[in-house]
Formats: structure tokens, sequence, C-alpha cells
């Protein structure tokens, strides 16, 4: 957790700052789930999994995630796509690394020679799209995603993942 810890804060400002700008939410909203994110940081051991959009989307409802994907989809040219219903390939499951999904709410969910395909809530966030396209090589081909899409994925993959081992 410490050593993505940057990555977190980084794609979480940043996001913040992108969803003002395209006036989707407010300010003052995005200080108050700012708060309520270092709340969870400094408590909770699940923190991992609570990010600025998830808290903005589900805790306090003041900004419509339609909206964003509208925004994703007409602005930015991104396809959409539910990871739940997504088969996922073997080579990716080998590499996953769920933390690092959680911190950008991204997920690699297919692999075609040079490009992988990315479904993300983060892609307003510079820091979230940078730390993938460096991190990955070959072409990156972006989609939008839910954030219950993405986290539904995550907690059925981490749970699939513990299955295994403890069978």
């Amino acid at each position: 957790m410490a050593s993505l810890k940057p990555l977190i804060v980084r794609s979480n400002r940043l996001l913040g700052a992108s969803l003002v700008e395209k006036g989707l939410v407010s300010i003052d909203e995005i200080n108050e789930a700012s708060d309520r994110l270092a709340e969870f940081s400094s408590s909770d051991s699940n923190s991992m999994q609570v990010s600025l959009l998830s808290i903005l989307v589900s805790e306090k409802q003041s900004i419509s995630e339609d909206d964003l994907l509208e925004l994703l989809v007409e602005d930015h040219g991104l396809g959409l796509v539910d990871v739940r219903n997504v088969e996922y390939p073997d080579s990716l499951k080998k590499t996953l690394d769920t933390k690092v999904c959680w911190a950008t709410l991204t997920v690699p969910f297919d692999h075609l020679e040079d490009t992988t395909y990315l479904a993300s809530a983060f892609y307003l966030s510079p820091a979230a799209r940078t730390y993938w396209e460096e991190k990955l090589d070959g072409h990156v081909v972006w989609f939008a995603s839910t954030v219950e899409s993405l986290t539904d994925f995550l907690e059925n993959f981490e749970s699939s993942v513990v299955g295994a081992v403890t069978n």
C-alpha cells in the first residue's frame, strides 16, 4: 500500500480537478469527498477499495455517473464496457495486480498482439492514464466503465484467487 500511496493520491487529486473543470461537480463537493477519503485512508483496512469517485457516486451522490460516461463517450471517444460480462483471458489473470487496479479504478480486460484494452472509471485522471500507458508495452485502447462494474469485477477476481489457493 505504501508504494501505491503516491499513485492513489495523485490519481484521485487529478481526477477531482478534472471533474470540477468539466463542471460535473463543485469544488466544495470535491473537498467533502476528499475529507471522506482521508477518513477511510486513516482508519479502514479496505481503504484501497475506496476512491474519490466511488464516494462522489455512491455515498455523496453528488455526481451522475451517467453524465460522466456520456462525457467520456461524446468528448473523448471512448467505448463502454462492463467488465463483469467479459471473458477474462488467462494470460491477464496471471499478471493482474489488483492493488494497482483498485488504486486507479482501471482493469486491463483484453490483450491482442501489441494492444491492451483497459476499462477505467478514472480516465479523466492524467495520473492514472500515464501510469498505465507507461506500464504496458504497445498500444493502449481505453474504455469507460462504471465504478460498480470495476469494483464487482475486482472483488470477484480477488475472491476467485483466494478460493483457488484454498482449494
